[in-house]
């Protein structure tokens, strides 16, 4: 089963921390990757690279659409934006 909402992060990554803190604040059980504690973890930035133009973390998907880093996810929440993008995965917040 495909997860709803990724987000690709490092344990020590301040960024990271502050957007698994408004995912969580928002009750979304979104599937973590910590990079820095897998063998592979490289590869998958540079798959990010690949596949959003960053390297970068945090990087928030929902739904496998990209969302961006914590900015980006920030601003998606202030917005709205970020509502109805989990409202379109089956959250209602």
């Amino acid at each position: 089963m495909a997860h709803k909402v990724v987000v690709y992060s490092k344990t020590t990554c301040p960024y990271c921390t502050r957007v698994k803190g408004l995912l969580g604040d928002l009750k979304v059980d979104a599937k973590v990757i910590e990079l820095n504690t897998l063998d592979d973890g490289p590869e998958y930035q540079d798959s990010l690279l690949e596949v959003v133009g960053r390297r970068t973390v945090p990087q928030v998907f929902i739904g496998g659409s990209h969302v961006g880093g914590c900015d980006d996810t920030v601003a998606a929440y202030n917005s709205g934006k970020l509502k109805e993008l989990l409202a379109g995965v089956g959250y209602s917040i």
